[in-house]
């Protein structure tokens, strides 16, 4: 894969603050028409890579090419090349989404014929056609979002670059907007930060990782949650049963080859080393307690707990 092969390509890409480096050696490839998750924690890098591919921050190294537009040089063909959309995207709160789009539309030059066509498709997309002519300054946090994806898209570009798309959404909203961003799938490459797992494990064909500025890990998502063993037991509680109790749970987290115990409010999640130990005794254990579970099974890891496994070393 190369430059004019790859949606997105960063060659030694690095950015120094001062004595801080936000962003250290980065190499990396997104393959054309993929949805590419890049996940870590706050403060991992994210923003800074974005502001580099889209030419709002210059790299102190490397380069980065996006639909094969060097973007690291400030060639302005480039913007032509990709969608943006910021994590705190703001709006003309007194427009309605018709004229907005018209707008951004007129920025990149597409004539009247074209802006409408382009408007009427994108409020289809982003569900916002009863809302067409409503003031922006009314809309929910998860038309907002669809808004901006629509206004990134208005130009038609191969590649969108989305920074922590539903990072300040509620459940409904997130629902929607990745719904949005998964309808695109094969027709442009989407790529979006987020240190929201279940996001990326919903929606994105490959995953990179991202900690403290390097990156540690990128494959499909499939095959990264096949590197990991089925060492994980999943239990789940009859809802008209009491939660599990503390000392149930810290019985558990007791044992020497438990390795981790997430507490959900129906579930427990116990990640173990030694999963022949483990089915032998916690069947016993469960059953002394007396708990009715609806569910006992193995599992592999979430893409959580793999995330937290990889971030941490």
């Amino acid at each position: 894969m190369n430059e004019q092969s790859a949606a997105i390509r960063c060659v030694g890409l690095s950015r120094n603050y001062g004595p801080v480096q936000a962003l250290r050696n980065l190499n990396l490839e997104v393959p054309v028409g993929s949805v590419f998750g890049f996940l870590g924690r706050n403060g991992a890098g994210k923003t800074t890579t974005i502001r580099i591919l889209t030419g709002l921050a210059h790299p102190s190294a490397g380069s980065a090419w996006v639909a094969g537009v060097e973007t690291t040089q400030g060639d302005s063909a480039a913007r032509e090349m990709f969608g943006y959309l910021p994590q705190d995207p703001a709006f003309y709160n007194w427009m309605t989404p018709v004229e907005y789009l018209d707008y951004v539309g007129s920025l990149f030059g597409l004539s009247p014929q074209q802006r409408r066509q382009r408007i009427e498709e994108l409020l289809t997309m982003a569900d916002l056609q009863g809302a067409a002519r409503r003031t922006i300054g009314g809309f929910s946090g998860g038309m907002i979002q669809r808004l901006g994806i629509a206004q990134a898209l208005i130009h038609n570009p191969p590649v969108l670059i989305l920074d922590e798309p539903t990072s300040a959404l509620d459940p409904a909203g997130r629902y929607e907007v990745l719904g949005m961003m998964e309808k695109l799938r094969g027709a442009a490459t989407v790529f979006f930060s987020t240190h929201i797992l279940s996001d990326v494990e919903r929606i994105c064909d490959m995953v990179a990782i991202l900690h403290k500025g390097e990156l540690v890990q990128v494959s499909r998502r499939e095959d990264l949650l096949a590197q990991y063993p089925v060492n994980t037991l999943l239990m789940v509680r009859d809802i008209q049963q009491p939660p599990f109790t503390d000392a149930f749970i810290e019985q558990v987290r007791a044992l020497p080859w438990v390795t981790q115990v997430n507490v959900e409010e129906t579930s427990l999640r116990i990640v173990v080393r030694d999963i022949s130990e483990a089915k032998r005794v916690m069947m016993p254990l469960v059953v002394e307690a007396g708990l009715q579970l609806d569910r006992y099974e193995w599992v592999r890891p979430t893409l959580e707990e793999i995330f937290l496994r990889v971030s941490a070393e």
